[in-house]
């Protein structure tokens, strides 16, 4: 859809119809990272902070006064080489504190943050994460969060910080601390006070949201430090100092309590446990009884979130996902309120509150849908006023869109599988199309109905897209998650499979330009799925995928986290029949993958093992490097690259049954063809 015009003068970047526009480039339009991001309202409602791409993969927060004639000032400026800032927030009307994330180089590619203090102008930048000294021993990757904003303390938070030891013990500055302890930061002048003492196996805090730690969560490790994935859960009761048990949780199994949120005036603990395999959304009381109230459950999903708003972080619902995203509130007057915007905002996914002012007068809200790439508003409650305020991707306004469909096939031992189709904007019915398969990264996620690029992308340029929820996916329960989909790959590969049989079946697809395409976990089921059947597919394309499963265990040797993968991966003959690098000569069609060199989720080192298991099996493929990129490739310049190539060796493939010839990249890319 398009917008005529957007508030305080930004305008709509392309205008007229796509058959209009000579040259239009989908792959860039489409390839281009969001115009805007991470939008968070000033505690009085009158300005807003966001963040904006730059060059590559940088980043920029702009922070914006909301009156007619106010222009964006520019607050703080990461060039992405390699920092870039993730999410910045108010912590009062006038100084924001923000997230700034960075890999260090090779060959270990540690992942380091740190949280930065800076007002709204880009003056009185401070470093609120500890600050290490010449004799401090260890390496601190994390750099603390905010447990509280302390919305009536102007300038202040309630932050976790992380303290370690150094050689000065015995002196009044040296300290043998070490763990993640609290502190109240004044962030403009870096004053502190502890609150908590650190705590060697704590991992974080929560607090009631008016300046109370209410609840500590610690590591249970196994022997010799490795992780378990147990977690021990305290609390204070009101107006206590002690700690005392409160509940434990185990997130490999998801067994147990998980707090998520303290509301004060209950006295109680909201948090998601399990019920008849499925998350639902639980209190648990303060008190010392530890009594256990069920809130609301599905018996279809989980549940996947809650819903929280205002600065004091109130607890007002919570999210979960069938064939659409739904929301249930506990609050009456939030509920009220987003009936009233849904109407005014008819979108099939609804509408979602981003930020409010303290005293919830103004909101911030977004709103999208499968044919809306998104929309952000500032409603103003007193008014009854909702003004359009900023467009998400600037470059798709105007560009028709594709509907997405939920769907359902018949895997091979007959059980539905769920997930969504989408089809060329404007074809409601298809016969013999182009078509691709596309499975979800993970495998312990699930995709979703409405605007995603890459599906979108594809459609445009006349593909048939099916992404399927395969056995293994996350959120809808135990039984559908079944042992993940790395353990029990065969089942997840013969849903991702089905899916493509199930698109020649319904005469939607061509079977002879019938693809599969996937990222991380999705391209690990693409190569394995040419692996397991080599006829169906025509072509596969991998998105920094996974290629060796024992690789991937090793990956994590000297971590602390080691045997959770390896627990999570398994054991046995699984490991070497479900490696695509292991399997490359039963491979028979053309294959192009793409890896950035910095990816930390899954190492180069799998790409280039698959490169090298191809051309010993003399199978036709590509592996197109991205320089310096992590998993996720942000960075406008690669995903058009990405787009763009990954069309032209589909488009080779179907008719040639060969990958395209190699044409030139810019923005530092370096491609290799076999």
């Amino acid at each position: 859809m398009r917008r005529a015009a957007l508030w305080l003068g930004f305008s709509c970047a392309l205008s007229g119809s796509v058959a209009t526009w000579a040259g239009f480039d989908a792959a860039a339009a489409f390839g281009a990272r969001q115009d805007v991001s991470a939008l968070r309202l000033s505690p009085d409602g009158n300005n807003v902070a966001f963040i904006v791409p730059v060059a590559g993969a940088g980043t920029a927060v702009k922070t914006l006064a909301l009156t007619a004639s106010a222009t964006p000032r520019i607050a703080l400026y990461a060039n992405g080489k390699p920092d870039r800032i993730t999410g910045c927030d108010w912590v009062s009307n006038d100084r924001l504190v923000c997230r700034i994330y960075w890999i260090g180089p090779p060959p270990d590619l540690l992942p380091f943050s740190r949280l930065v203090a800076v007002n709204a102008d880009g003056s009185n930048v401070k470093l609120l994460s500890k600050p290490r000294s010449f004799d401090t021993h260890g390496i601190e990757l994390g750099g603390g969060e905010v447990i509280d904003w302390l919305p009536e303390q102007d300038g202040a938070v309630l932050m976790g910080r992380i303290t370690l030891p150094d050689d000065r013990i015995g002196s009044r500055l040296g300290s043998d601390k070490t763990g993640l302890g609290v502190e109240r930061v004044d962030t403009r002048t870096l004053d502190s006070k502890i609150i908590q003492q650190p705590a060697r196996d704590a991992l974080h805090y929560i607090s009631d949201g008016y300046g109370t730690l209410r609840i500590m969560a610690e590591r249970v490790p196994r022997p010799g430090g490795y992780e378990s994935g147990v977690e021990r859960y305290s609390y204070r009761a009101e107006g206590g100092v002690e700690w005392q048990p409160l509940c434990m949780y185990n997130t490999v199994d998801r067994s147990g309590f998980l707090p998520l949120a303290v509301d004060r005036d209950l006295n109680v603990a909201y948090g998601f446990k399990k019920n008849d395999g499925r998350f639902a959304l639980y209190t648990l009381t303060l008190d010392g009884r530890g009594q256990e109230s069920l809130v609301y459950a599905r018996d279809d999903v989980d549940l996947s979130g809650l819903l929280r708003v205002g600065r004091h972080r109130r607890v007002v619902g919570v999210t979960y996902a069938t064939d659409y995203r739904h929301a249930r509130f506990i609050d009456k007057s939030i509920e009220q309120l987003a009936a009233s915007l849904e109407k005014a905002l008819p979108a099939r996914s609804g509408i979602q509150i981003v930020d409010s002012s303290v005293d919830e007068s103004k909101f911030l809200i977004y709103s999208s849908a499968d044919v809306d790439a998104g929309v952000y508003y500032i409603f103003d409650r007193a008014a009854h006023r909702l003004q359009t305020f900023l467009v998400s991707r600037s470059a798709l306004e105007g560009v028709p869109l594709a509907k997405v469909r939920p769907v359902s096939y018949p895997a091979h031992d007959g059980v539905e599988i769920p997930g969504y189709l989408t089809l060329p904007a404007g074809k409601e019915q298809a016969r013999m199309l182009p078509a691709i398969v596309l499975p979800h990264g993970g495998p312990g996620s699930r995709d979703q109905w409405g605007f995603d690029w890459l599906p979108q992308y594809f459609a445009a340029q006349g593909y048939a897209v099916l992404q399927p929820n395969f056995r293994g996916s996350s959120g809808y329960g135990d039984a559908w998650f079944h042992e993940n989909g790395f353990r029990s790959w065969p089942i997840a590969i013969g849903d991702v499979l089905d899916a493509g049989r199930w698109l020649v079946a319904q005469g939607i697809a061509d079977p002879d330009r019938l693809a599969v395409v996937g990222w991380s976990y999705g391209g690990y089921a693409a190569l394995q799925s040419v692996v397991v059947d080599a006829t169906l597919f025509k072509a596969a394309i991998a998105i920094a995928p996974v290629t060796d499963l024992g690789a991937l265990t090793e990956q994590y040797r000297r971590t602390t986290g080691y045997f959770q993968i390896r627990d999570f991966i398994g054991e046995g003959p699984h490991v070497r029949t479900g490696s695509p690098a292991d399997n490359a000569d039963r491979i028979r069609v053309p294959v192009l993958m793409f890896h950035g060199t910095d990816d930390i989720n899954v190492r180069f080192y799998q790409a280039q093992m698959m490169d090298k298991a191809l051309t010993a099996a003399g199978v036709k493929h590509e592996l197109v490097t991205f320089e310096g990129l992590d998993h996720g490739l942000d960075d406008s310049t690669a995903r058009t690259t990405m787009l763009r190539r990954s069309d032209a060796f589909l488009r080779a493939a179907f008719l040639q049954g060969a990958p395209a010839a190699r044409t030139p990249d810019s923005g530092g890319v370096e491609s290799t063809q076999k």
